[in-house]
């Protein structure tokens, strides 16, 4: 088994499942969904990419080219998850108020046509820089209990 990436899925899917209590806590409605959407907190890209490059820099340091390129990655996506992705979702948002604001529009002017959207595009798909924190501090918590557990083993 490939401890490396078994500890960066594990990463993911802590960051995913934390999600859900976390969204309670702020709605006071148990959300299952969060285990599988984009976005929120913690970012289980930036878990994923920090508990790779924390259990490789632990089992190899900080020397090695695969820490090296694992950092190296994990910067990207962390940088693409608050940047691009962000910039999208809300771009997103702006364009699904403006479908409602025509289709008000629409039902104000008999004479103006306007076929809603069947479906919003999809708000959620970046990360604040606080949700991105979070998943890296999450996983390099991972990427450590990972390496230790590792160790007690040997």
């Amino acid at each position: 088994m490939n401890r490396a990436l078994t500890t960066a899925l594990i990463g993911i899917g802590t960051a995913q499942a934390l999600k859900i209590p976390i969204t309670y806590v702020k709605t006071k409605e148990w959300d299952w969904s969060q285990l599988i959407q984009t976005g929120g907190m913690p970012s289980s890209h930036s878990a994923g990419v920090s508990a790779l490059a924390a259990y490789i820099a632990l089992k190899r340091g900080l020397s090695a080219i695969d820490f090296a390129v694992s950092s190296v990655f994990g910067a990207v996506v962390m940088y693409d998850a608050m940047g691009i992705r962000r910039a999208a979702g809300e771009i997103a948002i702006e364009v699904n108020d403006l479908d409602e604001q025509v289709e008000r529009l629409a039902r104000q002017h008999p004479g103006l046509y306007h076929a809603r959207r069947r479906k919003a595009l999809k708000e959620r798909l970046g990360h604040l820089p606080i949700e991105v924190l979070g998943g890296a501090l999450l996983g390099v918590a991972v990427g450590a209990f990972s390496y230790l557990v590792e160790q007690s083993n040997k």
